[in-house]
Formats: C-alpha cells, sequence, structure tokens
C-alpha cells in the first residue's frame, strides 16, 4: 500500500493554536529559550501545518529578520513520515519568495534527531554555545529538564544555518 500523502498549507492561528500548543506540550511547550531568551513559537503566526487525511500531523513555525529566518519550532507526528520535510521544504519557499538569505534553527545538545534531519538537508552547524541550556536553566525557564533524549546531559545549544545562496 502506497504511504498517504501529505498536504501542506499556511498555519491559521484562529484554527490552528489549540492543536499546535498541545503538540508543543510534548517538546517543551509553546514559551522556548533560544540565544538567552525566551521566544513564544506561536508569534508572530508565521507558520506551516501538515495534515493527512484532513487530520494535523504536523507544524512549523518561523519569523522573518532583515535577510534570514528563524526556523522556531517543527513538530511532525509520528517522526520520519515525510512530513517535516515537506513543511521544510515549504519554509524554503516561503523564504525565497521574501528574496531573504538564510534559515537558521536552533537545538540542544542531546536532539540528536534533528541534528541528523537538518544536516541531511543541508543545514550546517553555525555555533555551539556551551552551556547556554544550563544558563537558561537558571535564569530563564527551571522547568527545563536536566536529561534529555536518549539520556543526554541537557546542556548546550547547538545552531544550523542553511544558506539558501549555495542552494539552487
Amino acid at each position: 500500500m502506497a504511504p498517504r500523502l501529505v498536504a501542506i498549507r499556511s498555519y491559521v492561528p484562529t484554527e490552528d493554536a489549540a492543536w499546535a500548543e498541545s503538540v508543543l506540550d510534548g517538546v517543551g511547550g509553546r514559551v522556548q529559550v533560544r540565544r538567552g531568551e525566551l521566544v513564544d513559537v506561536l508569534e508572530p503566526g508565521l507558520g506551516f501545518m501538515a495534515e493527512r487525511d484532513h487530520t494535523a500531523v504536523g507544524l512549523l513555525t518561523y519569523r522573518l529578520d532583515v535577510d534570514a529566518a528563524e526556523l522556531s519550532s517543527i513538530v511532525a507526528t509520528p517522526r520520519r513520515t515525510g512530513s517535516g520535510s515537506a513543511l521544510l521544504a515549504a519554509l524554503v519557499e516561503a523564504v525565497r519568495a521574501a528574496h531573504l538569505d538564510w534559515i537558521w534553527v536552533v537545538t540542544t545538545n542531546d536532539n540528536v534527531d534533528a541534528l541528523r534531519f537538518y544536516q541531511r538537508r543541508g543545514f550546517r552547524i553555525g555555533e555551539v554555545r556551551v552551556g547556554a541550556v544550563d544558563r537558561a536553566r537558571k535564569a530563564l525557564k527551571p522547568s527545563i529538564a536536566r536529561l534529555g533524549e536518549h539520556g543526554i546531559p541537557l546542556r548546550d545549544e547547538i545552531e544550523l544555518v542553511l544558506d539558501l545562496r549555495l542552494e539552487s
């Protein structure tokens, strides 16, 4: 049996926020920390939804800057079914249409699945902020777990970048 195709559409806060919040609760919540600040990943409301058979299976949110876009969050349920790749492709298209050059994303040192996902899709490690998660846990968000995925101590931020000028 052939896999069901995923459909990508724009995130609509008034329609999608409840589902988005519930799925984000499983991955650190709507308010996340990166680059030393708290960020509501559902603001400013830019993003995409992935659906199979009219059922939500993924979310990607982003923010635009002068020459770059931040990929704020990406969640696919279940993983490894093509939803994340389709969401990322939609973001790349939107960023190119906005005539921006870069996409950047921050993940943590324990998130080896994310590191694999991004690097396989052309992202490069741009910066490692040693101890950033430890500092954020102390100063900004005490609820950040000490142990992350695969039992790895959660300590550092890893920023990955995709230079769209290199992707033709």
